[in-house]
């Protein structure tokens, strides 16, 4: 897996969580992830192609977390996760994904991005289409974990 593709993410990350909700978030230890199982409570999933590679994008939100941002970002705040923010974590991925690609952009990968789709409940999945490694970097808010998933053919 190409570093490149994969600082744009974090970086995209932390500035939208910063900027659109006013929450910091501090990144762990990255790491392989062998399985399929989110590592949270609602995901958003994104796939990614270029003339060069292809790949996916995930985030994944513990509920905690997930209605502060609702909270934070809108002055709602739900009790569980509902539509209203599963719809919030579908936005979340596109923009975090619109500014990595633009990062990519700027380093000559030209990537057409699909829709993305959310997933919540206990112990979903989440399967990337690629055959890269799936890189695994968790971040620790005041509200809760947010992981992020990153795998890309080459």
């Amino acid at each position: 897996m190409n570093v490149e593709f994969i600082n744009p993410f974090l970086t995209s990350l932390v500035n939208v969580l910063g900027t659109m909700a006013n929450t910091k978030i501090t990144p762990g230890k990255p790491r392989i992830k062998k399985d399929e199982i989110a590592r949270g409570d609602v995901s958003g999933l994104i796939g990614m192609i270029s003339p060069q590679t292809k790949g996916s994008f995930s985030i994944t939100f513990e509920a905690p977390l997930a209605i502060e941002l609702m909270f934070r970002m809108l002055g709602e705040r739900p009790k569980g996760i509902d539509a209203d923010v599963t719809d919030m974590v579908g936005e979340i991925t596109n923009m975090v994904t619109g500014g990595a690609k633009r990062i990519l952009a700027d380093k000559g990968y030209d990537f057409t991005m699909a829709t993305p789709v959310v997933v919540s409940g206990k112990d979903h999945t989440i399967s990337h289409k690629s055959e890269g490694a799936k890189i695994l970097m968790p971040f620790d808010s005041d509200f809760g974990k947010v992981h992020i998933e990153v795998s890309f053919d080459k």
